[in-house]
């Protein structure tokens, strides 16, 4: 699945012809936010390249990510004639992609889309891979399907208009990634959090490609998440059940952030990693101004919550643990107790590890 980064949106067309899409309709699917940004420059780049160019927007926010959504989407295509050999292009953050990714996916048993990243969180993961799918009853993507983009164009200018609570969520997912696979980029992104913080571009553009680079390489080894593409969801089962505790309330790689942290104390449990690397985990979430705990949690809640998480197997919670940084592995064994642990730590009720 071929990958760009650039800075503006000037070879999107050129990116459309390699992939070899249709020229006749496409529709670019965005939100109320990112439309009034990015609509018009996108459409410019592809007027000449396009017979028809349609604009969707959805209502923004997580909460709007449901079926009614896509149904709306539909019947907008049907109205306009879409067919099989027409394009959607997902052009925002992950809820975007993830609904313009199902909508292809489904519609007319599948057309052709790619992924056009306007947030951190999308660039460096949910646009990667072919993840898609909508929420369900407050679920988080509990109804989905793979479907691979043709591509992904990553205009890392985009970042430069993010609201900073925006950024810092993408982060949760920058730090989950070198967590689980690298830990010299883990080290690397410490270690220039005073660029990230300021934005330069050189340093943004350097740790979106990396982030992302992880990503595809894992994503390419297994597809369709039978085995290693697993733990790419460290800090996801706690982070998603917070998620939907909070009722949406909190970005989610605030969430992923929080759900790291658990699953870093539940490693420690089990004396895998030291005292000295979990509060190193922890503590670099708020040199990234993502939280360390979470207020007012009813921590038995948040356990059913995590049950009722489409990542189990035979009806075990199925976890993503750390041995060290950059070392995860698949956990099929963790106890309740284990998790109410992991959630008592990041509620900051008590559970202290010796430094």
């Amino acid at each position: 699945m071929p990958l760009y980064f650039k800075n503006s949106f000037h070879d999107l067309a050129k990116a459309c012809d390699k992939a070899g899409l249709g020229r006749e309709r496409v529709c670019i699917v965005c939100d109320t936010n990112t439309a009034p940004l990015y609509a018009k420059d996108v459409s410019d780049a592809l007027a000449k390249r396009f017979r028809q160019i349609d604009v969707y927007a959805f209502p923004a926010g997580e909460e709007n990510k449901t079926l009614a959504s896509i149904e709306a989407l539909y019947g907008f295509l049907i109205s306009r004639h879409y067919d099989r050999h027409d394009t959607l292009l997902a052009l925002g953050g992950g809820v975007v992609g993830d609904m313009t990714g199902f909508a292809a996916a489904t519609y007319l048993r599948g057309i052709r889309y790619a992924q056009i990243p306007t947030t951190l969180l999308a660039q460096v993961d949910s646009s990667i891979g072919g993840k898609t799918g909508v929420d369900y009853e407050g679920y988080k993507n509990m109804v989905g399907a793979f479907h691979m983009p043709a591509f992904v164009f990553t205009n890392v200018r985009t970042l430069a208009t993010l609201p900073a609570d925006q950024f810092s969520s993408g982060m949760g997912e920058v730090l989950k990634t070198a967590l689980i696979a690298d830990e010299k980029f883990y080290e690397w992104t410490i270690g220039h959090m005073e660029e990230i913080g300021d934005r330069n571009f050189e340093t943004i553009l350097k740790m979106v490609k990396s982030t992302a680079a992880i990503k595809e390489a894992i994503v390419e080894r297994d597809p369709t998440e039978k085995g290693e593409r697993a733990l790419l969801n460290l800090g996801h089962t706690i982070g998603h059940a917070i998620e939907k505790y909070k009722n949406f309330s909190m970005f989610h790689g605030q969430c992923v952030a929080l759900g790291c942290i658990a699953a870093a104390s539940i490693s420690r449990g089990r004396e895998l990693i030291s005292p000295e690397e979990l509060y190193e985990i922890r503590d670099m979430c708020v040199a990234f101004d993502l939280p360390m705990f979470v207020d007012g949690i009813d921590e038995q809640a948040v356990l059913e919550i995590t049950k009722a998480d489409k990542k189990m197997k035979g009806g075990q919670v199925r976890f993503i643990l750390l041995k060290g940084i950059g070392e995860a592995f698949i956990a099929d064994d963790v106890t309740d107790e284990e998790i109410l642990n992991g959630i008592r730590f990041i509620n900051g009720d008590g559970i202290v590890y010796e430094e």
